[in-house]
């Protein structure tokens, strides 16, 4: 397997549940250059996504309780934060750099050069 098809094959694998992010993060290491950088770029965006995720769940849970409205706000939530997932994915899937939308920049900052 060549190294263009491995980046993205690690990018790929990121995006899928917390074991495939674990497994892209030990792979990572066998990259170099810009192949590592864009798999390290798609690593963040999973984290940063997970992290989120995390912070939706808190919040679903608090917003169960509250009738109807709540039930509106836990899936706006979830159903935004799957598009942003499902971008993220696209984007590894073409080879393509693009940060989720809504947090992706911010996140690139707060996590700047992390798994490189």
């Amino acid at each position: 397997m060549n190294s263009k098809s491995l980046n993205k094959t690690v990018a790929i694998v990121a995006y899928c549940t917390l074991i495939g992010w674990i497994i892209a993060l030990v792979r990572v290491s066998s990259l170099e250059g810009e192949e590592r950088k864009f798999a390290a770029f798609h690593l963040r965006q999973m984290l940063l996504l997970m992290l989120l995720g995390a912070a939706v769940s808190i919040v679903d849970t608090i917003f169960f309780f509250v009738p109807y409205f709540g039930l509106f706000v836990i899936n706006i939530l979830s159903f935004t934060l799957f598009i942003c997932w499902l971008l993220g994915l696209i984007s590894a899937v073409q080879g393509q750099k693009k940060t989720v939308p809504f947090v992706g920049k911010a996140g690139e900052n707060m996590l700047g050069d992390m798994f490189e």
